[in-house]
């Protein structure tokens, strides 16, 4: 199966690579100037993640935070009590989150790699695989960078990783307001990923079948001044993966 996966990933473009260990150095440019005006560098949690917590759908236990960047939602978690793994493929976001745990006094440990593989401290010294069960899965801006194959890994790694009666919660690329929305084999014909791949309230509904809703709807539109970050042109989801009877 990995073989055949690798296999896919290297019809993209190496320029095109967002999420395997080879995409790094992309990343590392994209962070490279924490003064660009880019929304999601701001030190503010996702609100829909604020508001789970807030309205009591999620309590504290261990989170996984997949392609967490520079580390404002896994920080927020750690604020509260949450005993947090944090995952990117990039050395320098993750810099800039430890600078920022650092400065804030909450304890985080992070990751970097392939949050599929076996993923390094970031001193480069091995982590070992990513190891759950997580009471919480966290993903803002990872899931709309992986081609259509990587769903695969992707729900793999939810079904090893998530705790019965743990959550997955998702912002990602909404269909008509950001991301690509052309067909699944379009993306294999030559016609790249264009920055990440949009999604539709049915396709997530459809792709996480397995765990139960518990809310879809676009992200809010903070303003400025707000103590959280939130951006109409993404979902957000929060699904719980049952207990079984």
């Amino acid at each position: 199966m990995e073989d055949v996966l690798g296999l896919l990933d290297g019809l993209f473009a190496p320029e095109a690579d967002r999420w395997t260990a080879g995409g790094a150095s992309w990343w590392d440019g994209f962070y490279a100037d924490r003064d660009r005006s880019v929304p999601f560098f701001v030190a503010k949690p996702d609100e829909n993640l604020v508001s789970y917590l807030d309205r009591g759908l999620l309590s504290g236990g261990r989170a996984l935070d997949l392609g967490c960047g520079p580390g404002r939602n896994a920080l927020h978690l750690a604020s509260l009590g949450f005993e947090v793994d944090a995952v990117d493929l990039s050395p320098a976001a993750l810099a800039w989150a430890e600078e920022r745990a650092r400065t804030t006094g909450v304890a985080v440990r992070f990751h970097c790699g392939d949050a599929f593989a076996k993923p390094t401290a970031p001193d480069g010294t091995s982590a070992g695989e990513l190891v759950g069960p997580y009471d919480l899965i966290y993903d803002s801006g990872c899931f709309h960078h992986l081609p259509p194959h990587r769903r695969i890994s992707y729900l793999a790694l939810l079904d090893r990783a998530l705790a019965p009666g743990g959550h997955f919660g998702l912002s990602c690329f909404a269909a008509g307001a950001m991301g690509s929305e052309l067909a699944d084999a379009d993306f294999y014909r030559g016609a790249g990923l264009h920055g990440g791949l949009a999604y539709t309230p049915d396709s997530l509904r459809t792709l996480f079948a397995d765990l139960t809703e518990v809310e879809l709807r676009r992200m809010h539109d903070e303003p400025p001044e707000s103590p959280h970050f939130g951006e109409p042109f993404l979902w957000t989801a929060l699904f719980r993966r049952d207990v079984a009877p």
